[in-house]
Order: structure tokens, then sequence, then C-alpha cells
């Protein structure tokens, strides 16, 4: 058994009530809906970069192949997500403007 499942079995042996529902709500929100089980996986993919969770990536990516992601299709949601992130820190700069303005 791996370092990783060992430590996720006593987590969950720490509040197992807590880990089913969460385990259920994951279920509920990756099932096929108005969008297809594909597109729920590049959009968990391209958010696990912006949260930068490795385990989410580790997680997400091979399910969005198995789900079928092309390659081109993950690495282009990733640049969607790197382009958000970078327009966010770049929108945040209203707020260090507003402080110069105070400041000056």
């Amino acid at each position: 058994m791996s370092k990783e499942t060992e430590l996720a079995q006593k987590k969950a042996s720490l509040a197992p009530n807590q880990v089913e529902a969460w385990r259920k709500f994951s279920r509920t929100v990756f099932k096929e809906g108005v969008l297809d089980e594909k597109t729920k996986q590049l959009i968990a993919v391209a958010v696990a970069h912006v949260t930068q969770c490795p385990w989410c990536i580790k997680a997400h990516t091979p399910l969005a192949l198995r789900k079928g992601a092309s390659k081109e299709e993950i690495m282009e949601a990733i640049w969607v997500a790197a382009e958000m992130r970078a327009g966010a820190a770049y929108s945040h700069a209203n707020i260090a403007m507003e402080e110069m303005e105070k400041n000056t």
C-alpha cells in the first residue's frame, strides 16, 4: 500500500461521514449532465492548475484522457486557466491603484 493510500484511509477513518458525503458530492458533480464528462474533467484540470493542487492535477489529467480529451485539449484548458489567473492578477491592480491614489 502506498503512503498516499495509507494517509487517505487514515484521514477517512477520522471523519467517515464527512468523507462519504464529499465522495457522493464528487460523484454527483462529475456525472454527465448538461455538460459531458470530458468537459467536466477539462474544467477540473484547468481549476486544479489555478488552485495549484498537484493531487488534483494528477487525478484529473488521466481522467480527462479517459473521458476522451486529447493532450492538446488538456493543454489548451491549462492555457485558458493561466490567462484567467493572469487576468485576475492584473484586474486586482485596481486595488493597488486606489491605494496609490489615496497616498499621493
